[in-house]
């Protein structure tokens, strides 16, 4: 099989060759094909995977590209994990918001929104390229926002496309390892959008063993999203929060926690370091590579732990892997006819009660060689199903405001997400963006 990965030459595609090399069922990927805007990058990335494949056998052939049309052509599976705008984009939707004093995040808030905006229209045009060059490949989308972008590029693509998130897996993981069940044998009652879901239910051997986990204390401090998010707060929500939600659920605290860099300055800063590393060095790109995963993954959601009990993230999920081995089980699924459940972003269909059949939602899906069902959920009770709903509603104002070049909608979307507390506010978050990124102004500035 042929994988093309847009996006080729990002940080985190040696996680995805590292999955590949680890993969030895049939068929398999033989040849993956990197394509990326900045030759530069792609070179660095090509020499982190040569110096991985030289370990094994039969690794997979590498090519690199900057013509998409090259990449796409005879693919089997599309991994898209593009970044519009680059890691100055990612600083810049943080500084404005934060500059006016909302939260600055790279896909919840204002901060995702304009992420959103700029990248829809070129997620569109690769869906659209895909569809002329590689009709019967399966494209699983990495890019944030994810389910907005999902959506967007299914109008082109339908069941086609599949988005994938590791912040679902790693939550009922952790969940079950702390009540000592095997992850593999639970069937998560997990409901909600990418970066905003909650595990409402763990049923094993045909109990709901949340409960459970709920009212113990010694179980619950290692959940880390029970460490962030407090085991008081857990407990009067009757549900573990995806992590994503202590910006909602913690505001203040999220905002008021930045200071100095910010996550995408940091992760600005390491990047810089690393292509720099492997410029000089190349027959060192690999232990390059591996130092700065390493500071990468001990600083993720630093800011939530710095004001809270949950101290530094626990070494077992440093060590799990995340998405990468997601898109490979997802993969090896629809391939090879393994069947599996997964939690995906998906069409809802009528999976999840109270949100339009169009919506992209994050629910389990039955996965295999006929494609993805997503299974019906439990209805999400009222202190859940409105943040949901108007959150949706954001994301589905923003995709229209991308694919029309409204500045209208685009700040009707900034104004009707919750982190946003004044119409105003919006306003000058969409003139804010459109100064610092070209890329979003760009969408807003055709004839």
């Amino acid at each position: 099989m042929r994988l093309a990965v847009l996006g080729g030459g990002g940080f985190r595609v040696p996680l995805v060759y590292g999955a590949l090399l680890r993969d030895t069922a049939k068929p398999r990927v033989e040849e993956i094909v990197l394509h990326d805007v900045s030759a530069e990058r792609l070179e660095a990335v090509r020499h982190v995977l040569r110096s991985m494949a030289a370990r094994h056998d039969d690794p997979p052939r590498v090519r690199v590209t900057t013509d998409l049309d090259t990449a796409l052509r005879d693919a089997d599976f599309v991994f898209s994990a593009i970044r519009v705008g680059g890691l100055a984009g990612r600083v810049a939707d943080e500084r404005v918001a934060l500059e006016l004093g909302v939260l600055g995040q790279e896909t919840t808030g204002p901060g995702g929104i304009a992420y959103g905006l700029r990248t829809v229209p070129v997620a569109v045009r690769v869906a659209e390229q895909v569809a002329a060059l590689a009709p019967e490949a399966w494209v699983i989308n990495f890019t944030n926002p994810a389910g907005m972008i999902t959506e967007a590029m299914r109008q082109v693509l339908g069941d086609r496309v599949i988005g994938i998130c590791d912040s679902p897996i790693g939550l009922v993981r952790r969940a079950a390892a702390a009540l000592g069940l095997d992850p593999a044998r639970v069937s998560p009652g997990y409901v909600g959008l990418n970066h905003l879901g909650w595990l409402c239910g763990l049923t094993h051997q045909g109990e709901d063993a949340l409960p459970r986990l709920l009212a113990d204390d010694a179980a619950l401090r290692q959940v880390e999203e029970a460490r962030v998010l407090g085991a008081d707060w857990v407990r009067a929500l009757g549900a573990i929060p995806n992590e994503y939600l202590y910006y909602y659920y913690f505001t203040r605290e999220s905002v008021a926690a930045v200071s100095g860099r910010t996550r995408g300055e940091t992760l600005l800063r390491q990047q810089d370091d690393f292509y720099a590393a492997v410029r000089a060095r190349p027959a060192d790109a690999l232990d390059s590579w591996e130092r700065a995963r390493r500071e990468r993954d001990e600083s993720y959601m630093a800011e939530a732990r710095g004001v809270t009990a949950a101290g530094e993230r626990d070494a077992a999920d440093l060590e799990a892997g995340g998405y990468e081995g997601i898109a490979l089980a997802l993969m090896a699924a629809l391939a090879r006819g393994e069947p599996s459940t997964m939690i995906l972003n998906v069409r809802n269909g009528g999976a999840v009660a109270g949100l339009p059949a169009e919506a992209v939602v994050e629910i389990p899906c039955a996965v295999g060689g006929g494609g993805v069902r997503p299974l019906a959920t439990s209805p999400l009770p009222g202190r859940f199903l409105g943040l949901v709903q108007q959150v949706k509603a954001v994301e589905q104002t923003a995709i229209e405001a991308a694919l029309t070049g409204s500045p209208r909608l685009a700040a009707a979307a900034f104004a009707l997400h919750p982190l946003v507390d004044s119409v105003t506010v919006a306003r000058d978050l969409l003139a804010g963006y459109r100064a610092r990124i070209p890329e979003l102004d760009t969408v807003f500035s055709r004839p």
